[in-house]
């Protein structure tokens, strides 16, 4: 089962990172994903923009933090991919709407125009019927879900980790959504209006 807590103080170092930041594949066997981070301010759609906003929920100028770390396993020292390893996504914001309910999707696409851009949700075993609103597929454990709810001053924070690695070139973004997550067969996996999004170089 996928683990979920808030880690405000984890995510907190990464407001000093560079706005878009990729581990030095050099520095390990090039089989292991390297940790991916990505932070910066949330701006309407431009070309080149990281974190778009398409709705006031998620205001221009609030910032996110996203972190992906697949967990090293002994199959990668050796340089075999594993059959079953981990991975774990933390994401963080500031400035939203206090004590708002908002959702976080790993998605297929990358950010466009649309909020539809980005694409179906990312899953482990890709449901034939797309959209996806089987629980068998539309789960925790098959896709990377964040509920997250803002504080009184507009923070939030949490993580998911999953059991599974994102196949190369799959998941491009990460989607935030207006409510949390629906877990009711046919609606399974939906959370609303899509608000904003964030490139992830996955």
């Amino acid at each position: 089962m996928p683990k979920h807590r808030t880690a405000p103080a984890a995510l907190a170092a990464l407001a000093v990172a560079p706005a878009l930041v990729v581990g030095d594949a050099t520095s390990a066997h090039a089989a292991f994903p390297q940790p991916v981070v990505v932070h910066d301010h949330f701006r309407p759609f431009a070309e080149g923009v990281v974190a778009v906003t398409y709705d006031p929920a998620v205001p221009a100028g609030s910032h996110v933090a996203v972190s992906v770390v697949a967990e090293p396993t002994a199959a990668d020292t050796l340089g075999i991919h594993p059959d079953h390893a981990t991975t774990e996504f933390w994401v963080s914001f500031t400035g939203l709407l206090p004590s708002r309910a908002y959702s976080v999707h790993l998605a297929t696409g990358a950010c466009g125009p649309s909020p539809a851009d980005a694409g179906p949700r990312y899953q482990n075993m890709v449901d034939p019927v797309q959209p996806s609103g089987d629980p068998l597929y539309a789960n925790a454990t098959n896709e990377m879900w964040v509920d997250l709810t803002a504080d009184e001053f507009g923070g939030a924070a949490g993580e998911s980790t999953v059991p599974w690695r994102v196949r190369p070139g799959e998941a491009r973004s990460v989607v935030v959504h207006a409510e949390h997550t629906h877990t009711t067969p046919g609606i399974a996996g939906q959370a609303g209006a899509r608000l904003a999004c964030v490139n992830l170089p996955l």
